[in-house]
């Protein structure tokens, strides 16, 4: 069994906000159901951030055709979490990057 490492993000549209879910091209072949794994990796990550704020900070500072990067979830295909690398968003501005 191998771990495999997942990026998460939120895309703007126009009439709402899509959670994604980037699936790595060599995925182990224990994950057997897409929907299953990609329902794991938002249960951890809504389980780390704060559904609500992190939703509302995409709604309020980014703009239609945006996609925001909440960073990665690695994950055994038993369901464990390995590790995880997440942040809530956040826009800089140019003067302050």
């Amino acid at each position: 069994m191998c771990s495999d490492t997942f990026g998460v993000g939120v895309r703007v549209t126009e009439a709402e906000l899509r959670f994604l879910v980037r699936v790595p091209t060599d995925i182990d072949s224990g994950w057997t159901d897409p929907e299953a794994f990609q329902s794991l990796v938002a249960e951890v990550v809504w389980e780390r951030l704060d559904r609500r704020s992190v939703l509302e900070t995409i709604a309020n500072e980014y703009d239609t055709g945006d996609t925001v990067t909440l960073g990665t979830v690695t994950l055994d295909p038993d369901g464990s979490v390995v590790d995880h690398d997440l942040t809530v968003p956040g826009r800089f501005d140019d003067e302050e990057a």
